[in-house]
């Protein structure tokens, strides 16, 4: 386990996106980092890996930015990088959604931490768990109870909500995700759909695991890199990619016929090749 993976974002006004990727592309090269950084001029989200020392030092280096001093790090440790390259990508949007006109920065939604979160459910507080994320996501773990969305991708987010029931209008909403980047974004939107009262579960469900653990959580939570789904222990969890559709497959899923590795999975075993499920995993 020498290897920290950390995860962080930032919804901010970015408007030197080419001379911000040069510098923290140069850095991570020279901090041996592997991972993703993707810049737009709503914000940034990151995923990288290295070693504790290097990963401080990057940590350190990008929060004397001033833009980007109230981040949050996630960690879990590894025994291997997840990732392969160092990629600094320039993007439209950090968390693609279809709607530039929703900008957490000037008009977020209040958020909830995780440790409020469990108090409210130990309490039974009349609360709406929705979760945010893709189908696929969603089998391998969510918590009690949760309001699903049967979604492929999140830009489909704003047209499922208008499928809810109305009567949700009036509950509290806690919307969720896996690290909090896609449920800061939802808020606003549900917002102006007409619910009254909506927060966003702050960190995300990994967040959660870290200061709570499995407490009214039920399976792992896929994440988007090698290491597929984690457990509330921040651990990998056994849980593989389907070579052909990419869909996550459960160790029991492994062990059923229709799982053959690099051809075929329970997913996907009376299909056609899919076209790539998870375009944007990384």
């Amino acid at each position: 386990m020498n290897i920290i993976n950390i995860a962080a974002y930032r919804f901010v006004t970015l408007t030197d996106l080419p001379e911000l990727r040069v510098q923290l592309k140069e850095k991570c090269l020279t901090l041996d980092l592997k991972g993703t950084i993707l810049l737009a001029p709503e914000g940034i989200n990151l995923f990288l890996a290295g070693t504790r020392e290097h990963i401080s030092e990057f940590i350190e280096f990008l929060t004397q930015d001033e833009r980007f001093t109230e981040m949050e790090f996630k960690e879990s440790p590894s025994s291997h990088r997840p990732f392969n390259r160092m990629l600094v990508k320039l993007k439209k949007e950090i968390i693609s959604m279809g709607m530039p006109e929703i900008s957490p920065s000037t008009n977020p939604a209040p958020s909830v931490p995780a440790k409020m979160l469990k108090s409210w459910l130990d309490e039974g507080r009349e609360v709406v768990l929705l979760d945010t994320r893709n189908e696929y996501e969603v089998r391998l773990g969510t918590f009690n109870n949760a309001h699903t969305l049967d979604i492929d991708t999140f830009r489909a987010f704003p047209e499922e909500i208008e499928k809810l029931d109305p009567a949700l209008k009036e509950k509290t909403i806690v919307a969720f995700c896996t690290g909090g980047i896609r449920c800061e974004k939802a808020a606003p939107v549900l917002l102006n759909a007409g619910f009254k009262e909506v927060y966003q579960l702050a960190g995300g469900i990994l967040k959660y695991f870290e200061e709570v653990g499995e407490e009214h959580y039920n399976g792992d939570c896929f994440v988007f890199d090698r290491r597929v789904a984690l457990n509330p222990k921040l651990e990998e969890s056994g849980v593989v990619q389907c070579f052909n559709c990419l869909s996550p497959v459960s160790p029991e899923e492994q062990a059923t016929p229709a799982y053959v590795p690099d051809i075929s999975c329970p997913h996907c075993i009376h299909k056609k090749p899919a076209k790539k499920l998870a375009s944007t995993l990384r």
